[in-house]
């Protein structure tokens, strides 16, 4: 398998000032796997090449698995417990720089310990979506083996689950982490202060003596662009220019998934700042179209031909 992706599957409850929708198809795999599966497209001998591991309900459409499955997304490592599949409902407002959390239903992804395909366990990538810090270790430590590892988290975690998150960033190469989420991690107010302390393990549980962290850390930074600390060097791009954003949710995991799926296609890329640039440029213009539709709806139906057009015009704003 070139990319397997860890994480959640649910569905989502979603209202912004120009759009409500109800039971979306959503979870930090879904975004980042829809996203990847785009860039990774189903051989034509029928192989697939993004691999999602993850729990569902007894609730789970058969329609939507189909719908992931027609993508190219092998569901081979997701499971079906019994309970209700992960829910979450969300309000925007105003610019939706931020989201009000109305409600979050774990449920099956609660109790949920990974377990990776023996196929799967040697990836080009391994990316460890938003879960839990201890499951993210439990997959890390069965795939000693992929060529990249990759790890995403969030607040909570860092805020209730800190000694295990260190363990997890320890063990992964690249951190893929909002703005928020390196400032809480490293104590710090500005993020170009947070990075040392991260990398070099300072902040971390235990301190520099327990380990560094990741060997590269990419920071995302919504309308700001991103920015990226990596063993080849530095990174910075700006976000694509969207007149009307529809729907935030699962950006940052759709940015992570194309980001992940162009770096499995080269070996050794963390050392390679041209194709870095350009697996982040890819992924700067596949996030740019998931804001511009409820959940993974636009990503879902993108045309190749309007993704290159807008390929071009961002190659051509940022220099390219």
């Amino acid at each position: 398998m070139e990319l397997v992706i860890v994480g959640s599957i649910g569905y989502d409850d979603i209202e912004t000032p120009v759009a409500t929708g109800s039971d979306i198809l959503g979870g930090s795999a879904v975004h980042a796997g829809v996203s990847s599966s785009f860039h990774l497209p189903e051989t034509p001998e029928g192989i697939r090449r993004v691999g999602l591991v993850a729990p569902i309900g007894n609730d789970f459409s058969d329609l939507h698995q189909s719908k992931l499955e027609d993508l190219g997304i092998d569901f081979s490592g997701v499971e079906k417990l019994s309970g209700k599949t992960f829910r979450w409902s969300g309000r925007y407002s105003g610019t939706m720089d931020n989201v009000e959390t109305i409600s979050t239903e774990v449920n099956v992804l609660g109790d949920f310990s990974p377990e990776i395909p023996d196929s799967w366990r040697a990836p080009n990538v391994l990316f460890c979506a938003n879960t839990h810090p201890a499951s993210q270790v439990l997959v890390l430590d069965q795939c000693p083996s992929s060529e990249i590892t990759a790890i995403d988290t969030f607040m909570l975690w860092i805020e209730t689950e800190f000694e295990s998150l260190s363990t997890a960033l320890r063990k992964a190469d690249l951190a893929i982490l909002n703005e928020e989420e390196v400032c809480a991690i490293s104590g710090e107010d500005f993020f170009m202060k947070a990075i040392e302390p991260i990398l070099s393990g300072e902040c971390l549980h235990g301190g520099e003596s327990a380990g560094s962290g990741p060997s590269g850390l990419v920071i995302k930074r919504g309308s700001s662009g991103v920015f990226a600390h990596l063993p080849c060097g530095i990174i910075s791009l700006p976000s694509f220019p969207i007149s009307e954003v529809v729907d935030p949710t699962g950006c940052g995991d759709s940015f992570a998934g194309a980001l992940l799926a162009n770096m499995s296609q080269r070996k050794g890329i963390l050392n390679d700042i041209e194709s870095m640039r350009d697996a982040m440029v890819h992924a700067t213009v596949t996030s740019s179209f998931t804001i511009q539709g409820l959940g993974t709806n636009k990503l879902q139906g993108l045309e190749r031909g309007l993704y290159h057009a807008r390929m071009d015009s961002f190659r051509r704003i940022v220099g390219l």
